[in-house]
């Protein structure tokens, strides 16, 4: 890559970044790694500088060189201006939907969201006077319908977890701004890595951190980050709010950080070439997977997307409950679980029909979402044909 920063330096590749991005080792006696900065309190020299807060540091949960090094790592692979950390993807959803909205407020939220957002729409934010209307996530700029002149948000999910429908962000951005509200993304699926929220007219990027930021399935972490002119009222209301990430699960966000590279071209390679076996096997009637030209918004993920990431789901012919059991029970390498993004492949079954208000989901079959980790293939391949011979069996 040619060209400079803003720094001078030459400008540096993804890869680059998650590995440099946040350290300075010689600010810390040359250790590779910041240190873990446990406390609370944050000590003055006089009275002077306490009462004016003259110091980086003022409190604990109002940052350490710890979170520091990772929101720093975090914002600039998104390409926002700041970003605040929260102990889980959920406290992070929470923590940018209190944050930007108000009493009075209008938003709009794709139907196909994560089901905990929904939650907090339906409960906290309808009790403090704010309404929420579900869209389709197909409706690209025909959003613009849906504004109302008390619009504030527009809150997207791309893919949508579940049934990975990808939406037309730059679209709806573009419509948001139109009538004068912000941008919201849960870049989860894909990562900073593989999507640019900011680059594509985002205002606010959240992610689970959870998942591939930490990469081990250890730690609960999630991240909100904004545009520079939303980056004073994010801090404020973060902070104001109690809003903090634990320092040893900060820790962990950092050290998975830096092969996130790594392992999610890992996730992408390893999912695609599942998912293509599985469009070929009987039992399969529909993979859903946007890096497939099979998946009906194919076309946006290849002109927004740089990558994909290990989860997808399937829709199986109709069978019986006890036969989709005794194929799922018995995988010995995909493990039965909600989560995702560790290195361990997960199988989970769903019915999204149940969380969904503005469009409908009538698969033609069970629907299963799957994760595939970081396992060799061929051994979850040799797996999963074991489960079929299983839902066989179990469906005479």
């Amino acid at each position: 890559m040619t060209g400079s920063d803003e720094g001078g330096r030459r400008a540096r590749r993804p890869a680059t970044g998650v590995v440099q991005a946040g350290r300075d080792p010689f600010a810390h006696h040359g250790f590779v790694n910041p240190p873990v900065y446990r406390g609370s309190t944050v000590l003055y020299k006089t009275l002077e500088s306490f009462e004016k807060r003259q110091a980086r540091y003022t409190y604990g949960r109002r940052g350490t060189p710890t979170s520091e090094a990772l929101e720093t790592a975090i914002a600039g692979l998104e390409g926002g201006a700041r970003t605040w950390l929260a102990p889980s993807g959920a406290a992070a959803i929470a923590t940018a939907l209190l944050t930007f909205t108000k009493a009075g407020d209008h938003i709009l939220v794709a139907d196909t969201v994560y089901q905990p957002t929904r939650r907090l729409c339906e409960g906290p934010l309808a009790r403090f006077g704010v309404g929420t209307t579900y869209y389709d996530p197909t409706l690209g700029a025909g959003i613009a319908g849906l504004m109302r002149p008390n619009t504030t948000l527009v809150y997207t999910e791309s893919p949508g977890s579940l049934t990975f429908e990808v939406q037309d962000i730059p679209a709806i951005a573009a419509a948001a701004h139109a009538g004068g509200a912000l941008l919201a993304i849960d870049n989860t699926w894909a990562s900073p890595l593989y999507f640019k929220p900011f680059a594509h007219g985002a205002d606010i990027s959240i992610q689970a951190g959870t998942k591939y930021i930490v990469g081990h399935a250890d730690a609960m972490l999630g991240a909100v980050t904004v545009t520079e002119p939303l980056a004073q009222t994010l801090v404020a209301e973060a902070g104001g709010l109690g809003i903090c990430a634990g320092t040893e699960e900060m820790f962990l966000g950092l050290r998975g950080f830096r092969t996130i590279d790594v392992r999610l071209e890992r996730h992408w390679r390893s999912g695609l070439e599942i998912a293509r076996w599985l469009e070929s096997r009987p039992e399969v009637t529909r993979v859903i997977h946007p890096a497939l030209p099979s998946h009906p918004q194919h076309e946006l993920w290849k002109r927004d997307f740089l990558g994909a990431s290990g989860l997808f789901s399937i829709v199986l012919r109709p069978c019986a409950k006890p036969a989709l059991a005794a194929m799922i029970e018995g995988l010995e390498l995909f493990g039965i679980g909600a989560s995702w993004g560790g290195y361990e492949s997960l199988v989970l079954p769903f019915d999204a029909a149940r969380t969904r208000s503005a469009t409908a989901w009538q698969p033609e079959g069970q629907t299963v979402r799957l994760h595939i980790g970081l396992e060799d293939v061929a051994d979850l391949k040799a797996d999963l044909e074991a489960g079929f011979a299983r839902l066989a069996a179990a469906s005479r």
